[in-house]
Formats: structure tokens, sequence, C-alpha cells
């Protein structure tokens, strides 16, 4: 049964009550351009949900290992799949990044003070997930106020977001790549309180370069085969 139509991947419920994720090759982009930036379906792309599924499923399994909460259960990449625990997201969706290097959206908001390439320290900023208004930067007291946040939640996440970066990047390093930046998800799992990394973790998550080259989102499972 499809609950939830998506851009790039949609959520089913089967017969015996277990979600799983189904993974598209759509791809978000613009005139047919591939760009994980943007809001909308630009291209089609064969093989690309398998790739998520693959990176993905690296990434889910070693953050098991360390300890972290997610909603990951299992895969199927030959069917591009992934099964997972039901959450429910914060407000109508938080999306929270972890910075390394200024690269981005950053430099053009903060290009007076820094430039592009220039290393950060960890450097982590919240944004809702609003097509319409572009994924606007949203501060503690507005996600407390506007009760998308309970109390302690917003430090949770950010500690959450730092750990869960810190292990990314150490990862992509023993391969020869640099992370960048990268967007993680939370959700609380249903029926409790636990707070998640929920959604995926793939190339189209993350800027991740190679000898100073910018490695292309859907080229980094070629790193995990």
């Amino acid at each position: 049964m499809l609950v939830y139509q998506g851009k790039t991947k949609d959520l089913h419920k089967d017969s015996e009550g277990n979600y799983y994720f189904q993974f598209k090759d759509d791809v978000t982009g613009k005139d047919g351009v591939f760009d994980p930036g943007e809001n909308q379906v630009g291209a089609t792309m064969e093989g690309s949900g398998k790739s998520n599924v693959i990176v993905s499923t690296f990434f889910f399994e070693l953050l098991k290992e360390k300890g972290i909460p997610t909603h990951f259960v299992s895969s199927d990449a030959e069917n591009s799949t992934m099964q997972i625990k039901p959450a429910t997201v914060f407000g109508e969706g938080l999306e929270v990044i972890c910075r390394f290097k200024a690269v981005g959206s950053f430099v053009r908001r903060y290009g007076m003070y820094v430039e592009s390439g220039t290393d950060l320290d960890s450097y982590v900023e919240f944004t809702l997930k609003d097509d319409d208004r572009q994924d606007p930067l949203i501060t503690q007291d507005a996600l407390e106020q506007l009760g998308i946040l309970k109390d302690g939640e917003y430090n949770r996440l950010k500690e959450l977001t730092k750990d869960i970066s810190e292990i990314l990047k150490e990862a992509l390093a023993e391969k020869d790549l640099e992370l960048y930046d990268i967007k993680l998800e939370f959700g609380r799992l249903d029926g409790s309180d636990e707070i998640v990394l929920i959604d995926e973790v793939s190339g189209g998550n993350m800027r991740v370069y190679h000898q100073g080259e910018y490695i292309d989102p859907l080229e980094l499972v070629n790193y995990f085969n």
C-alpha cells in the first residue's frame, strides 16, 4: 500500500505492517540536468535508485555499529528497497546540515566574510523542508516557539548531527574522499520520543571530493562496490 509518494522514492506499507522505501531512478534537477539541491524532479537516471540504496545501507550499518539510532532495518539493493521503522518528522520536515567547508549556499549568504573552501568547525544549521519558500534557515528560538521542537531536542539534534557527520567523514577519508558538507533528516520513532536518523544517507545528501575534484553524487557508489 502506498503511504507517501515522494520525488525520488515512495513509502509503502506491506500486508504484514512493515514500512519500506521504494527508490526510483528519478533525480532532482532542472531542465534535464541533475542537481541534488533542486526541489523538483529534473531527470531520470537508470540505476540511481539502486545506487542510493547501496550507499545508504553502507552508512546505516556503520552508524548502527557506532550506536547511532536510525530507522533502518534492512535493504534489498536489487529491488531498490529499504525497510524502515516508522517515524514522525518534526513539523512538516526538518533538515540539519553539518559543514566542514564553506561552499554552496553558505558562501552565497556569508561571502562578505568567507571564501569558498574555507575550513569550518563542524558548523551546524537547521532548515525547514518547504519547497515554496526554498527551504529557509530557522533558529532554535523559532523551532521551539513554533512547536516544531520540544525543549532539549535542538541540542540533541545538533549533538547527533555532529556525531554522525564525524563518523561519515572518517569513513569517507578511509576511501581517500573528503566530506565538505552533509544534510541529514531526523524524526521521532512512532509511539515514542526517541529521536532517530531517517530518510536516506546517499550521494545526494552530501558534497564529497576526491583529491580536490568534486564527486558526482551518482558516482559515489563506485567507491562502495
